[in-house]
């Protein structure tokens, strides 16, 4: 059976995703027109099918993920306000919803074999990605945060997941229940990224330790991160279902 080609799903993923691809590196950077994101349900959606066409492909071999701009993710589509997800018909509830919540994680994790950078362009929602990346960069004015709970959510779709991971309960229980903003300083004290370096600085550097790794044999490169993403397997089996569903049942709740 064939494999997803490169050319084709760099079309396909256009309207959400900058690609290119140098020596089995690839740099993957989200987008709305070009400019930093605009989160919508389309993107909730096009993450997981995204990680499927990436992870099955041969030719990538170390993987650079980040948004555009100075922002990770810029604000909301205005669309999403004219139908509360709460009132979707159960069917769409659970496809655009559930499912994507659930698979757009599970995918990255499981269906990408490859050694894996981020670089947090700024602040925005969805940090989770860059967080269970191997290595993670940060610009200097990004901020981190999950703002569920200041919203009468339950903080339960990854984000919060992956603050506990690698904060520990107790720092993860404040910042999710205070939704205080985390300064990139802060971020590299408590473990959530690897590196604070200048905007301009930011996929330079992924560049320069994507072609470090690039060295090794391929596979060593693959069996290493293997054993490095084995933890958040465990994690997402034993609690991301129970998380989604939490914040889901919240939502239905609090109407």
């Amino acid at each position: 059976m064939s494999r997803p080609r490169f050319e084709d799903y760099r079309e396909k993923y256009a309207p959400y995703f900058k690609m290119e691809r140098r020596n089995g590196i690839l740099q993957v950077q989200m987008h709305t027109a070009g400019g930093p994101v605009i989160y919508g349900l389309p993107i909730h959606n096009a993450w997981s099918q995204l990680w499927l066409d990436l992870g099955n492909d041969p030719d990538n071999e170390v993987l650079i993920f980040g948004g555009t701009g100075d922002k990770w993710i810029a604000g909301f589509d205005p669309e999403m306000s004219t139908q509360p997800l709460h009132e979707l018909p159960a069917d769409a509830f659970y496809d655009q919803i559930y499912m994507d919540a659930t698979k757009l994680l599970e995918a990255f994790i499981f269906n990408i074999d490859i050694p894996t950078i981020s670089c947090i362009n700024g602040s925005g929602l969805h940090t989770e990605f860059a967080l269970l990346c191997d290595i993670t960069l940060c610009a200097e004015h990004a901020e981190l945060f999950d703002p569920h709970f200041k919203f009468n959510l339950v903080p339960g779709d990854g984000q919060g997941l992956t603050f506990q991971e690698l904060m520990g309960p107790k720092r993860a229980a404040y910042f999710l229940y205070t939704s205080d903003k985390i300064d990139a300083r802060m971020a590299k004290e408590v473990g959530l990224v690897n590196e604070v370096v200048p905007l301009d600085r930011l996929l330079p550097r992924a560049w320069e330790i994507a072609e470090k790794i690039m060295q090794k044999p391929r596979a060593i490169r693959r069996m290493t991160s293997a054993i490095l993403r084995r933890q958040w397997k465990q994690r997402l089996v034993q609690d991301l279902g129970f998380h989604v569903a939490h914040e889901l049942l919240g939502m239905h709740l609090n109407k």
